[in-house]
């Protein structure tokens, strides 16, 4: 049977770079909301020799375009990993649509595909450096953990008052408390669950931010390695996590930042 390799934001910058990469090892279902971006990248990765490759168009936050990705996944082979690159940056959306995006659209991919994980599949959530910028313990951590509460977009809402980069920070702890949470769970089906964090990195997404954000510059001017990173230093990153050398990873953020968190409380 044929390892599945899901990736959602699959026509994006950090999901393109890990497609080219887990391609080679076995199936690739990209996950995206445009069905003519999905239709290129697919043609772009057929070009560099990566041939196996399915897409659907999903929105992450419908249950119904979730569970048919669940369902075209087992159609395809044994789910081996989902790599949930799909998000939403504070210039993209207001704070509620990011909440809704970033934090119910993960928790509905993680509750749907842990019914088809097994032992050896692995989900690696794509969280930010933003996550590690609000305080881990607060009011609002235990309503990040259930992401699929009923009232949890309003709830969050109180803490982030219409500010998306405070919706964008929240949400994104949100997922690295959503891995921990739900390690166990995962580890049951012999499975395991990660989120990495990137820092600056030089993908389409990344450059709208800069343009529109003057923090982004501040942001870099503090990175002790003095660059924005590329999404291939992300994508070598999830290769690793999803392979048999990881097998020990779970329940984890790995920080791929070129150590900006790391220098913070020093400025």
């Amino acid at each position: 049977m044929k390892n599945v390799y899901v990736i959602t934001g699959g026509t994006g910058g950090m999901g393109k770079a890990a497609a080219e990469l887990v391609g080679k090892k076995g199936t690739v279902l990209l996950a995206d909301m445009s069905k003519e971006r999905l239709e290129q990248t697919k043609a772009e990765l057929e070009g560099k020799g990566i041939t196996d490759i399915h897409f659907q168009t999903v929105d992450i936050t419908s249950p119904e375009n979730v569970e048919a990705l669940v369902q075209k996944t087992a159609s395809l082979g044994k789910m081996k990993a989902l790599i949930h690159t799909a998000g939403l940056s504070p210039t993209m959306a207001d704070s509620k649509r990011i909440t809704e995006v970033n934090l119910v659209g993960t928790g509905l991919l993680l509750d749907k595909f842990l019914t088809i994980a097994t032992e050896g599949s692995v989900a690696v959530c794509v969280s930010s450096m933003s996550g590690h910028m609000a305080p881990k313990e607060g009011p609002y951590t235990e309503i990040l953990k259930k992401p699929l509460a009923p009232d949890v977009i309003d709830k969050m809402e109180q803490f982030a008052q219409g500010n998306a980069g405070a919706a964008y920070s929240l949400s994104k702890l949100g997922v690295i408390l959503i891995v921990e949470d739900q390690a166990w769970n995962w580890g049951q089906k012999g499975a395991r669950i990660v989120s990495l964090s990137p820092g600056t990195i030089n993908t389409p997404m990344g450059r709208q931010e800069a343009s529109k954000q003057p923090q982004m510059e501040a942001m870099l001017k503090i990175t002790p390695l003095g660059r924005e990173g590329e999404p291939s230093e992300i994508a070598t990153v999830v290769e690793f996590l999803v392979s048999d050398g990881a097998s020990y990873i779970t329940g984890t953020d790995i920080l791929v930042d070129g150590g900006t968190v790391a220098n913070m409380p020093k400025q």
